[in-house]
């Protein structure tokens, strides 16, 4: 049973209790290369705007400083504007960054709220335990650090090749700034700077989407449940057969119980004389239509009978009557039309017995 595979896919119970465990399938190469591209993107798209408080800044340095407004009891004060401007620039930046790392931290996670993960562990923050985390952390020789440095090494080696393609493709231009006046110099530089940014990061996202690949594949693995396991959730959850067959008995207990009780309140009970009984009433007011209030066989039928007799209701022998109510006619039902006639000859022969 121990050496048993694991070849079954978990259970979305198993997935719950992992997730509550804080333990999803997440790669940092996939949330660091959306991190990286957003934050391009942000400062391409605020471009405009930082290039315009830099310049207003820089002209109000250059036209408008004065050494003789620098006020001794206040030296900080020069810096306001500076600060004024930076935050500008900054505020708007970080901002949404934060509202976009939430909504990458959201895309790969989903709704997660690991309550288990939240519970302190103080065995953890133990000096032994301490230390065997580090040791594992940096010892190089352990599978896990082995891959990660490997997978580091190949993303610098990929992320250097394209730089170097870009720069050796556009080598020509970069050469033809030599004599150029500064602004076209500029302008060529700053071209290539952004073709390279924009390959690094195509790259590092087609890394990145390969790595959530292949860290949602080993997630799914470690994960994977033995047939055993499948069979033992599945039995949690539908119940076990032996404590679900004692439940079921106790509901029919009480269903029996109140079912006898209500013999008491019945109008006639119908016999076949001794395998079958059904107990039946008629309240015009309540209902138009005669109903069964109990039945039974066997035993039942016997226990019907006697609650019968020890409350003087009648019972009359009709030997198809009663199989037909017993196999048509559930408890609290009403009598169907086509037996309509005959229940109606029982009724009328039992209340001219009592003289109604």
């Amino acid at each position: 049973m121990a050496n048993e595979e694991r070849t079954e896919s978990a259970t979305p119970k198993r997935r719950e209790k992992e997730r509550d465990k804080g333990n999803i399938a997440k790669s940092q190469d996939f949330t660091s290369s959306l991190m990286l591209t957003l934050g391009v993107g942000l400062l391409y798209a605020l471009s405009n705007s930082i290039l315009e408080n830099i310049q207003s800044l820089l002209y109000q340095t250059f036209t408008h400083l004065d050494p003789n407004d620098i006020n001794e009891l206040n030296p900080m004060g020069i810096f306001i504007p500076y600060a004024q401007v930076t935050g500008k620039i900054l505020l708007p930046f970080l901002f949404l960054l934060c509202v976009g790392a939430a909504l990458i931290l959201r895309l790969q996670t989903g709704a997660l709220f690991a309550k288990e993960a939240l519970k302190p562990n103080f065995e953890r923050l133990s000096p032994g335990n301490m230390v065997k985390m580090l040791l594992k952390k940096f010892n190089f020789f352990e599978p896990k650090t082995m891959m990660e440095l490997v997978k580091s090494l190949a993303k610098l080696a990929v992320v250097g090749l394209v730089g170097f393609n870009v720069i050796n493709k556009r080598k020509g231009d970069l050469f033809a700034t030599i004599g150029m006046d500064v602004n076209t110099s500029f302008m060529v530089v700053g071209s290539v700077i952004i073709e390279l940014i924009v390959n690094i990061c195509i790259i590092l996202l087609i890394i990145g989407i390969a790595d959530k690949k292949f860290q949602d594949y080993q997630y799914e693995k470690s994960i994977k449940m033995t047939k055993q396991e499948v069979k033992d959730e599945w039995k949690n959850l539908e119940g076990d057969p032996k404590i679900k067959s004692k439940v079921r008995a106790f509901q029919m207990q009480i269903m029996q119980q109140k079912m006898m009780s209500s013999v008491k309140e019945s109008d006639v009970v119908v016999v076949n004389p001794t395998h079958y009984a059904v107990a039946i009433k008629y309240d015009p007011e309540n209902t138009p239509v005669p109903q069964v209030l109990a039945k039974g066989v066997d035993f039942i039928a016997f226990k019907i009978r006697e609650i019968a007799k020890n409350n003087n209701i009648p019972i009359v022998e009709n030997k198809p009557l009663a199989q037909s109510l017993y196999k048509l006619v559930p408890i609290g039902g009403i009598i169907p039309q086509e037996l309509y006639v005959a229940v109606a000859e029982v009724l009328r022969f039992v209340y001219s017995a009592k003289g109604k």
